[in-house]
């Protein structure tokens, strides 16, 4: 009876298992990505966030403000420190620029800056200022369910399309179930080579819905090297006018 009792119980199991995977395969990994770039960001955002930059023998910090709206338009103002105060990134659609206001320049940023350092951070240009190409500019696929921080999740496997204007060939997400926040993200060069890994903690409301305000990003072949951003405040769904994210008000801004 024991014996029987045992087989029977692992029939349920493998049948529970299967059950699980194929409820999985019917979830829409790009609907999942499309839901989660609007858990991070609404129609519209504004965020006030420090960055730390970490290494080996130093450390700096940086405090800013960002804007966006949609998925076309956005917005970096460093206020701090002082040598930096008033340095500010814009994207419209697929262009970007970065404002130099020490040498009162606009430098525009081609495909071939995209993966250059962003202030000296473990992010990249692309990373800060062009997080929702992850929804248009990739295929989705839903590789498995998992654990990140005791949160359930999905796993989804983002493959670049053909020459879409990225930086990363291969994007895997672990996105919450619950809130569809992404929990981590590991970044894949074009060798498939893991390059950075971010992942994010600290879930907490701000704005009216649930943020992670702790964001680290990491270079795998680089130890000791870290970027923890922070985000201190956030607003989400309010009225900005397209006329706001461009270059003109980008020089104009101030603290």
């Amino acid at each position: 009876m024991p014996k029987l009792f045992a087989s029977f119980v692992t029939l349920l199991l493998l049948f529970s298992s299967f059950s699980s995977v194929q409820a999985s395969s019917d979830i829409d990994a790009s609907q999942i990505v499309s839901e989660s770039d609007k858990a991070m960001r609404g129609d519209s955002s504004y965020s006030e966030s420090t960055m730390e930059i970490i290494r080996p023998d130093w450390k700096r910090s940086m405090s800013m403000k960002n804007w966006t709206k949609g998925t076309e338009l956005s917005m970096v103002l460093v206020t701090a420190p002082a040598k930096d105060k008033g340095s500010a990134s814009l994207k419209r659609a697929r262009e970007m620029w970065n404002w130099v206001p020490n040498i009162e320049r606009v430098i525009k940023i081609a495909p071939s800056m995209l993966s250059q350092s962003w202030m000296g951070s473990d992010f990249t240009n692309d990373d800060l200022i062009n997080q929702s190409s992850i929804v248009v500019d990739y295929e989705h696929k839903l590789v498995r369910a998992d654990t990140f921080d005791d949160e359930d999740v999905w796993v989804i496997d983002a493959i670049a399309k053909p020459d879409a204007p990225v930086v990363w060939t291969k994007v895997t997400l672990w996105i919450s179930q619950k809130t569809h926040l992404q929990r981590k993200v590991e970044f894949y060069d074009e060798f498939e080579e893991l390059v950075n890994i971010m992942q994010t903690f600290e879930i907490q409301e701000m704005g009216g819905r649930m943020l992670p305000t702790r964001m680290e990003m990491i270079p795998v072949d680089k130890e000791g090297h870290k970027t923890v951003m922070t985000t201190h405040q956030a607003q989400f769904d309010f009225d900005i006018s397209n006329d706001f994210f461009s270059l003109n008000q980008m020089k104009a801004l101030r603290e």
